[in-house]
């Protein structure tokens, strides 16, 4: 179960804000993401993605945190699920507006595509963007 652990330690080293430097290793190159949703149009990579989360958690909303609401493997696909809970308080500087105090927990689900050797070459993030920006007060 490899694919699984390495996928697990991925998800924990991404929303855990260690940047690319933390989840490279779990990556395979030129791993391809993807999400329909308007904060992440302009993302194309793993790797940009895993600066942007780590930009975020670091920036406007640090102190952030996430828990695993549910996740599982599936192995004909060699796909794993992760269904977590976002909660972050704009405290801080930076996002499009000045500080708001506001606090969003937001759910979310990476569907991290594994290849032969266990490293990420897709990823997938489904998420409620207006949903959790609403709550921030940053719409």
């Amino acid at each position: 179960m490899t694919k699984y652990k390495n996928a697990t330690a991925f998800f924990h080293a991404c929303e855990g804000l260690e940047g690319w430097d933390g989840c490279s290793k779990y990556v395979a190159s030129g791993a391809k993401f993807t999400a329909q949703c308007e904060p992440l149009v302009e993302i194309e990579t793993v790797e940009q993605y895993c600066e942007w989360m780590a930009g975020l958690g670091k920036g406007p909303l640090a102190g952030c945190s996430y828990i695993i609401d549910a996740s599982s493997f599936d192995d004909e696909t060699n796909t794993a699920l992760f269904f977590g809970t976002f909660t972050g308080q704009h405290s801080s500087d930076g996002g499009p507006v000045p500080p708001t105090g506001k606090t969003t927990k937001s759910q979310y689900v990476y569907a991290l595509k594994m290849n032969d050797e266990g490293l990420v070459e897709q990823m997938t993030k489904i998420w409620n963007a207006p949903w959790a920006l609403n709550e921030l007060g940053w719409v």
